[in-house]
């Protein structure tokens, strides 16, 4: 049986609460589970109250070969509980083609209000003779 550290969401619309509970990974996301080990409640303001977690039970089902869901792994790291690979996306970040395309042509129009702005400048300091 494989067994996953997921969240099983409670409370009402617009007012979600989670509970943190092992579960068989077949089980349907708000169905049955083996144990409930803590709670997220993402609607409160201190970050502090947010999560609680019964680390003595999260430490014997991780010992038992249960995987946490990557919500959970992040509960879990914070908490020393569960070392979570990092990850990294550098492209997330990026504009979109559009943005980019339209970051350029501004960029190109500055360089040549510069240029524009340069040149006759340059003209005058020069002598006549």
């Amino acid at each position: 049986m494989s067994l996953k550290i997921r969240l099983s969401r409670a409370g009402s619309k617009k007012r979600p609460y989670y509970h943190i509970v092992i579960a068989d990974i077949r089980s349907p996301r708000d169905g049955r589970f083996i144990e409930r080990v803590g709670f997220w409640n993402p609607m409160l303001a201190d970050e502090n109250d947010r999560v609680k977690i019964d680390n003595e039970r999260i430490q014997y089902w991780l010992g038992h070969g249960a995987l946490p869901t990557d919500r959970v792994a992040r509960f879990l790291d914070a908490a020393g509980l569960f070392k979570r690979k990092p990850r990294n996306n550098p492209n997330k970040a990026q504009p979109g083609k559009k943005a980019q395309e339209r970051i350029a042509a501004a960029k190109q129009a500055e360089e040549e209000a510069k240029a524009a702005a340069a040149a006759p400048a340059e003209a005058a300091a020069q002598p006549t003779e």
